[in-house]
């Protein structure tokens, strides 16, 4: 089954998210970075190959937070790997998509994100991100 490792990474309180290119499937769809794991690789090389190609960071690393398998229509299934990121080299910088920006995580629901990640921002918002005491 094809693997796909997906980056959360966040600073200040916000997560890094990125939109598609027009001319891409799914075009300008939000979704985090990363991409296809290649025969071969671990996912943890995978994300750290991705995420130097895609933002210009180095020795990406972090832990796996969440994982399940998706298929969009007509498409074999996959699997989809969310690790978050703690630690990189350098500063994120856009070299492939439409447009990249920090969100809060209580707004990630309100972008139109991949189809494919929205089982992870559900369980993001909830298990990710429990509410706080008096709120």
């Amino acid at each position: 089954m094809l693997q796909v490792v997906a980056a959360i990474i966040e600073r200040q309180g916000e997560v890094l998210i990125c939109r598609r290119q027009p001319k891409q499937p799914h075009a300008l769809k939000w979704e985090f970075p990363g991409g296809k794991v290649e025969p071969g690789e671990s996912p943890p090389q995978a994300l750290a190959r991705e995420l130097e190609e895609e933002l210009a960071i180095r020795q990406a690393a972090g832990r796996e937070i969440h994982r399940y398998a998706f298929a969009y229509p007509g498409k074999s299934p996959m699997e989809l790997i969310f690790f978050q990121v703690d630690s990189f080299l350098d500063e994120p910088v856009n070299r492939v998509f439409h447009e990249m920006r920090w969100a809060a995580p209580a707004e990630l629901e309100t972008f139109d994100f991949l189809e494919g990640d929205l089982r992870f921002l559900r369980w993001f918002a909830r298990e990710a991100r429990p509410p706080q005491p008096g709120r």
